[in-house]
């Protein structure tokens, strides 16, 4: 007990002594820091006083000169209807439409496709449709004008009973490379269950048309490293999460690269939580030498903090990454000098769903050229989903109703 009485006043005394050295212990933000702050910057950023700087301040005194004084990565959006075979079509879904490719004068794209609505994990699992992207198959389509879209059928069906992809086969992504072409899609084995873990499958064909050859395995599979709670099918109950990809490798996109292929993903994770940006969704990479694999998953994974849907296309010797939906990097365009590092160089209004870029686009004109018009999909409601097309342009002035000025009006350079 006396030890105390003199450990006590210690402790506070070293406290007031530690307080006298910041000269105003509770405010060291407006002490004067060693920070480069020109007139220029001060004043754009609006900045009252360079001896007393905000965190908010410091923070933006960290931002690239790029991102503070220019504004290539922004742009706005807008979605519209199309027309023919990918006009709303009640009891059909239509949905995750992959990038589009241009061949012998008609552009083409691949999505999932459905039929009836779906019931969710409360009915029958092994015959009930549990959601919408349940119980697809891979589908084309093709169009002059990128306006009117004609389906073509079936390219990539479901597997047999007992195969990795006997229940559905979805969220699919085109690659050209040489003379061949590849579609990298979703995967899941009967019963749909809650814990069930998606794949991911690879065909290949020497034309866009088809006939389409399967792998006989997956190309990528979630990580062998959570372990779950229990024997119930909840997916919230676990004993070790495990790496981001633990329970499900989504939305699959190859990108040739550097001399080899680089496979971006979505992963889910076991016992995925609800954090301070939403909900724990990131990107990883596999890359391989050949296009059909075998797939390595980077060491440096997860390369993002946030995200839903692949949405990728080579910038500038980079790799540039539009980043929605989920977690607290959400909404923005970022890109990585070697496909893997990346860093945020905009923060957008939200971006159309499940986007399918226009790959024949120059996509080195600028940074977000490739997104000038391309393909998305929208929920009419929980049970059909249909495509529709987007159309985007930078944003470089901001104006009130009434007022006219160069450059602010939405508008956007023609499609085709």
């Amino acid at each position: 007990m006396n030890k105390m009485k003199f450990f006590i006043p210690a402790i506070i005394g070293l406290a007031l002594f530690s307080c006298e050295k910041k000269a105003d212990c509770g405010h060291s933000h407006d002490n004067p820091q060693q920070v480069e702050l020109s007139d220029e910057k001060q004043d754009f950023l609006g900045i009252t006083n360079k001896d007393k700087l905000s965190a908010a301040s410091k923070r933006a005194l960290l931002w690239d000169d790029e991102l503070i004084y220019g504004n290539d990565w922004f742009f706005q959006y807008q979605t519209y209807d199309l027309k023919g075979d990918f006009a709303y079509e009640e009891g059909v879904v239509r949905r995750d439409p992959s990038a589009i490719i241009k061949h012998d004068g008609k552009y083409y794209t691949w999505f999932s496709r459905s039929t009836g609505p779906s019931q969710g994990f409360g009915g029958d699992v092994v015959k009930d449709k549990v959601f919408p992207w349940d119980r697809c198959d891979i589908w084309y389509a093709t169009s002059t004008d990128g306006i009117t879209w004609k389906e073509e059928g079936v390219a990539v069906a479901r597997g047999k009973a007992g195969e990795y992809d006997d229940r559905s086969v979805f969220t699919v992504e085109i690659m050209k490379h040489e003379d061949m072409y590849y579609l990298c899609y979703q995967t899941v084995k009967n019963p749909y269950s809650v814990r069930v873990k998606n794949q991911v499958g690879l065909a290949w064909s020497t034309s866009p048309n088809g006939p389409w050859t399967k792998s006989k395995e997956p190309i990528l599979s979630p990580a062998d490293n959570g372990i779950w709670k229990g024997e119930e099918q909840d997916r919230f109950a676990v004993e070790k999460k495990g790496d981001f990809d633990s329970h499900k490798v989504h939305d699959p996109c190859i990108i040739p690269y550097k001399g080899k292929f680089y496979l971006y993903y979505k992963g889910e994770q076991m016992g995925e939580a609800i954090t301070f940006g939403g909900r724990q969704i990131r990107h990883g990479v596999a890359i391989a030498d050949n296009p059909k694999g075998p797939y390595v998953k980077s060491p440096y994974n997860p390369i993002s903090n946030s995200g839903h849907e692949i949405c990728v296309w080579p910038y500038d010797g980079g790799i540039a990454s539009l980043i929605t939906t989920d977690g607290p990097e959400k909404n923005t365009v970022q890109w990585s000098p070697d496909g893997i590092n990346f860093e945020i160089k905009a923060v957008v209004k939200g971006a159309p769903h499940a986007i399918g870029l226009n790959r024949t686009a120059d996509n080195e004109k600028e940074p977000t050229e490739i997104l000038r018009w391309g393909l998305t999909h929208q929920y009419k409601n929980y049970n059909y989903q249909y495509i529709r097309g987007f159309k985007t342009s930078r944003m470089q002035h901001h104006t009130a109703k009434g007022v006219v000025k160069k450059g602010s009006k939405f508008s956007v350079k023609n499609q085709k």
